[in-house]
């Protein structure tokens, strides 16, 4: 005999229960490269709306710096951070030391909010090349970040390459020249040829530059109260901390006397004597360096050379010492801000 059947029951609507969505932070964002055959920079952007970037950022700073030093470059893109303020607040999310101070300066900047500058104010049909944030002193920020709350109508990329590459791009013979002898910066402050000592060191207080000078190995010069000599002998090749690869890292090719517009350089040559110039490279031991020797150094960085597109909220994150940057001539108001932090600095060399 087969059993009764069990009458079954009706459920009420009260009575079911509902299954838990969860949503981890892991997909609240997509990763993904801007092209498939550009490594940098990666893009981190929202997978879906309403995402808050202050609290995704804050909860994974572990794979941030993860992402930073396997590409060297992330793009923060359309979460978007458009203000000032909302700039400071994501640095502080994303940062566990304090914002760096742009002091021993060698472009003009001007301080937007505590530590936060505005991108170097060159004209807008100057084309500054590409190099390392400070990586023409003996210490530096390891990481910088770029915020565009202004994209310029034509132009104003920020190019970007890779430090590792540009270095494998240089004849080996060049490379060990310069690993062995090191750089030798050579400024001139005031007389209105360049910045000011006061503008590069943040100070009117005479004290405080020899104070800072003495510290970071700097031998100086006083002219008078208005002019400067400064020299300082740096790296060419610097090891990655975490990594331990070797990058390209100084900028020779940007102080040299070579690196001016021809007419500019007649100019000054017949104007003033070498030992005068606002700027000048040498090797670490005073020897002349090659003109065409940082002509195939600035080679190396245009082949390399990435260029992609501001967007208004972009924030660009930038492992210092992996990455280079520069930025290309512009038509139209462009407003790039920037702050750097984590100092870090390699032994005499």
């Amino acid at each position: 005999m087969r059993p009764d059947p069990v009458p079954i029951q009706p459920r009420k609507l009260g009575d079911t229960k509902r299954k838990k969505m969860t949503v981890t932070s892991e997909s609240l964002v997509k990763l993904r490269l801007l092209t498939e055959d550009q490594r940098i920079p990666l893009v981190i952007e929202p997978a879906i709306e309403g995402v808050d970037a202050l609290d995704w950022a804050r909860s994974k700073r572990e794979l941030i710096d993860l992402k930073l030093v396997s590409h060297g470059a992330l793009l923060f893109r359309n979460f978007p951070i458009t203000t000032v303020d909302a700039f400071e607040k994501f640095l502080q999310a994303l940062c566990r030391d304090e914002l760096l101070e742009y002091r021993y300066a060698s472009t003009p900047r001007g301080e937007v909010r505590g530590r936060i500058y505005t991108s170097t104010d060159y004209p807008a049909d100057q084309h500054i090349p590409l190099h390392n944030e400070m990586s023409y002193a003996r210490t530096w920020p390891m990481k910088i970040w770029f915020c565009c709350l202004q994209a310029a109508e034509r132009g104003g990329q920020t190019p970007l390459a890779d430090s590792r590459r540009v270095f494998q791009r240089i004849r080996p013979a060049i490379r060990e020249t310069f690993a062995r002898k090191g750089v030798q910066y050579v400024r001139n402050y005031g007389g209105g040829l360049d910045l000011s000592w006061q503008k590069a060191f943040r100070t009117d207080e005479r004290s405080r530059v020899e104070d800072f000078c003495r510290d970071a190995g700097i031998l100086l010069d006083w002219n008078g109260e208005d002019r400067l000599r400064t020299v300082q002998v740096c790296q060419a090749v610097a090891t990655h901390p975490k990594t331990a690869e070797q990058v390209w890292f100084n900028q020779a090719h940007l102080f040299h006397l070579s690196s001016l517009d021809p007419e500019i350089r007649n100019l000054l040559q017949a104007e003033i004597r070498e030992s005068e110039l606002p700027r000048n490279a040498y090797y670490g031991d005073g020897s002349a360096i090659d003109p065409a020797d940082l002509e195939e150094i600035r080679k190396a960085y245009q082949e390399e050379a990435i260029r992609f597109d501001w967007q208004k909220g972009d924030v660009l994150f930038l492992d210092n010492m992996l990455i280079a940057h520069g930025r290309t001539p512009f038509q139209g108001e462009r407003q790039i801000l920037v702050g750097m932090a984590e100092s870090y600095g390699e032994t005499k060399p």
